[in-house]
């Protein structure tokens, strides 16, 4: 019976093995991701204090995306707000499958970056009027100027959960999709 129950567990879509490692980094994700916007916008005051510069190349900077990744295809009524939001539901449900099928702990790890990212952006698209981006990395010379798109700590667990499972899969990693 057991060994039934070994082979179902494999291959489910619907928790794995290492199932709960993902889950645990997603919701820590999720949580830093909030309560970095709640504070920044509610105790620090971001929305008054306006620019406010942490070092010379990134400042602090309010901005709401209504569109998706870099600000493309912005929305600005129910209808596309709703399909960006079920687009993330549909993003998450397929990344939680592939968690389910990982074998290796840094493939469940990564996913959870990018499962907690997505769900943290996501939230915010329920409550506020787009996902809350607020670090502007940034050089200027005398004759330069770049400025990078304005992002949240969700976003950087998503790209970093990305790069992870591009370094595994360059290797011979198991970072395969279901």
């Amino acid at each position: 019976m057991s060994e039934a129950v070994s082979h179902l567990r494999a291959n489910s879509y619907a928790w794995g093995r290492l199932s709960a490692l993902g889950a645990s980094v997603a919701a820590l994700t999720c949580v830093v991701d909030q309560a970095s916007k709640f504070w920044l916008l509610y105790d620090f005051g971001l929305a008054d204090r306006g620019r406010f510069a942490l070092m010379p190349f990134v400042d602090l900077v309010l901005t709401w995306n209504t569109g998706i990744s870099y600000g493309l295809f912005p929305q600005h009524g129910p209808i596309g707000e709703w399909a960006l939001f079920a687009f993330k539901v549909a993003a998450v449900i397929f990344l939680w499958a592939w968690l389910a099928r990982a074998t290796w702990r840094l493939t469940a790890a990564a996913l959870g970056l990018i499962i907690g990212g997505a769900i943290g952006n996501a939230i915010d698209r329920l409550h506020w009027p787009g996902v809350m981006d607020f670090v502007l990395f940034h050089i200027e010379t005398a004759s330069f100027e770049f400025r990078w798109y304005v992002f949240n700590f969700a976003d950087v667990a998503i790209v970093a959960g990305v790069l992870v499972l591009l370094y595994e899969s360059l290797l011979g990693g198991a970072a395969k999709a279901p």
